[in-house]
């Protein structure tokens, strides 16, 4: 099966690593005091402004804040051997995440600790995909095709697209060796109100991942600002996944097996397993 490999890179950020935590059930955590040294705020006040958005942002998400954000104290050493007691937080990897992607900007180190907390968050996505069964692996990377869906848009809009399907057909053709979104859909049988995404494997699933959230990243930092170019930029990367796919593992995308059940089959069932254990 084809997964694609987000190696261990902890050893390219030692300013972040060096403040990582991990407690004695291999969870790891870092404190806000330490990460706002590293992302260069010097005063607490102004950094809590930037956790109160981070909150809002996991409470929007629709995450509850309290299972990211720890409010802790700790006892700081004074002059004359006096001890004083200050707040602090215990922070989760997706806490942290939200915090430099809500920091300033102009900082290199912000850009860096996004960088950092990106790819970290999503090795351990795929780590954790990687333990369920093949209908759970489906059933999760739908869910985050659809969330990212919604990224790629924006990004894809800021960008100048406004052909949105002329758009997607660019990732497709580069991905799927020039098949269109009706090429693949008539390659897999469906009928005309069956969507192609709800029709692919685990693997297949995940190389689509992998082109949407790539394409909306580059869209972004490569500040793209016309149709013609971001549609390029679709293709291209569709392309590099495509021969990635075929050096890891030999299979094309279009070479993979559709499966029997959908999607919307594997959540009707799944629903329906939980409806009778109650």
């Amino acid at each position: 099966m084809f997964f694609f490999d987000f190696t261990d890179r902890g050893s390219e950020f030692p300013l972040f690593e060096d403040i990582r935590n991990v407690t004695e059930d291999g969870k790891e955590f870092w404190f806000a005091r330490d990460l706002m040294g590293v992302l260069e705020y010097s005063k607490w006040d102004n950094f809590v402004n930037v956790i109160e958005k981070s909150k809002e942002a996991c409470e929007n998400s629709g995450f509850d804040s309290t299972d990211h954000f720890a409010d802790v104290s700790k006892t700081i050493q004074m002059p004359k051997g006096a001890e004083k007691e200050i707040p602090d937080i215990i922070l989760t990897r997706y806490a942290c995440y939200l915090i430099v992607q809500n920091g300033d900007s102009r900082k290199k180190v912000i850009a860096l600790g996004q960088t950092y907390f990106a790819v970290q968050t999503r090795k351990q996505e795929i780590e954790d995909i990687s333990k369920l069964s093949e209908d759970q692996r489906r059933l999760q990377l739908r869910v985050s095709i659809k969330d990212f869906n919604k990224k790629l848009y924006k990004a894809a809009t800021d960008s100048g697209v406004v052909h949105y399907g002329k758009f997607t057909n660019f990732g497709y053709k580069g991905l799927y060796g020039e098949e269109t979104e009706k090429d693949i859909h008539r390659r897999k049988n469906l009928k005309e109100n069956e969507k192609i995404l709800d029709h692919m494997g685990a693997t297949e699933l995940a190389a689509n991942f992998f082109r949407i959230t790539q394409t909306e990243e580059k869209l972004k930092n490569d500040n793209i600002t016309s149709e013609e170019e971001a549609n390029k930029t679709h293709y291209r990367i569709g392309v590099k996944i495509r021969k990635t796919m075929v050096e890891i593992s030999g299979t094309l995308p279009e070479n993979l097996p559709t499966p029997e059940s959908s999607i919307k089959e594997i959540e009707k069932k799944s629903k329906s397993d939980t409806k009778h254990l109650k």
